[in-house]
């Protein structure tokens, strides 16, 4: 089954008055993964769409949500596809099979025909991760092994920011209209992300996160650096950032989370830095 849902993000001066339900339903999606469901939700941030599919013992098809007015999902658009666990699964496309185990990931670019999701054991399936943006330009499908990731260690246990950075969709590993994605994982001990804070002017950022343990959250900060506001996180679910929002967070136990961008430029390093005395 496909469900797909448009959200509308408020304004920068809205949101100094929302309550926290509030900032909940426009900032943070709780429910992108559901057994035997495709959950699609179609942003205006750049025209973003994310979402999660969750195959249990039938294969689920990707379909184009009524908000972009296509025939097939690929039609004018480019899509990162994350395997985010417990189990392995499979990506089906004219009868050509991709295996995807966990933390493997999958471009599929403009063009691409219909592609149907499957787990390989419904009692441990697969959790299909997607973010897709507009493609002026066609770019061949590639399957992307977490091991095979450009990879980094960063932070300090001092810091309680040990991290892996992981970048798997980024131009010098493929060419792509827009998005860039990759994964990040804390180290047991760590459980502070992107800090010191940042925002990005020509693009946005969204972010997945999952390997939560069942009692632990993350608290997402957001906001306008001298107006920050924080979302609770829990396993599975998807904070959005706006290009005038900041985007870090802290744990109580270390977790992993999917970083995927889309703007008008796609150089990792094009950030603004916020000094750390000027954070509110």
């Amino acid at each position: 089954m496909n469900v797909s849902e448009m959200k509308y993000m408020p304004g920068v001066a809205q949101i100094r008055n929302m309550s926290t339900d509030e900032l909940r339903t426009n900032f943070l999606i709780e429910r992108a993964f559901a057994p035997e469901e495709i959950n699609l939700y179609v942003l205006d941030l750049d025209r973003a769409i994310v979402g999660g599919v969750m195959p249990l013992h039938e294969p689920l098809e990707l379909e184009a949500p009524p908000a972009i007015a296509e025939q097939s999902f690929n039609a004018r658009r480019e899509l990162g596809i994350l395997n985010i666990g417990p189990g392995s699964g499979a990506i089906e496309l004219e009868g050509t099979r991709y295996a995807l185990g966990k933390l493997d990931m999958m471009y599929a670019g403009r063009g691409t025909g219909a592609l149907r999701f499957s787990s390989d054991d419904a009692a441990l399936p697969a959790r299909f991760y997607l973010v897709s943006y507009p493609a002026h330009a066609q770019h061949p499908l590639q399957v992307i092994r977490a091991g095979d990731a450009e990879a980094a260690e960063l932070g300090t246990a001092e810091n309680a920011n040990r991290r892996r950075l992981a970048k798997y969709i980024h131009p010098a590993a493929l060419p792509t209209s827009q998005l860039v994605m990759g994964v990040t994982e804390l180290h047991s001990g760590s459980v502070w992300n992107t800090m010191p804070a940042h925002t990005h002017q020509r693009r946005t950022e969204i972010y997945l996160y999952f390997d939560i343990p069942e009692n632990a959250v993350v608290f997402h900060l957001m906001g306008e650096p001298q107006e920050t506001r924080s979302l609770v996180v829990r396993d599975g679910q998807i904070a959005l950032s706006p290009s005038w929002s900041i985007h870090a967070g802290c744990g109580t136990a270390n977790y992993r989370f999917c970083w995927a961008m889309g703007g008008e430029n796609q150089v990792f390093s094009d950030m603004q830095g916020v000094d750390m005395s000027l954070i509110r």
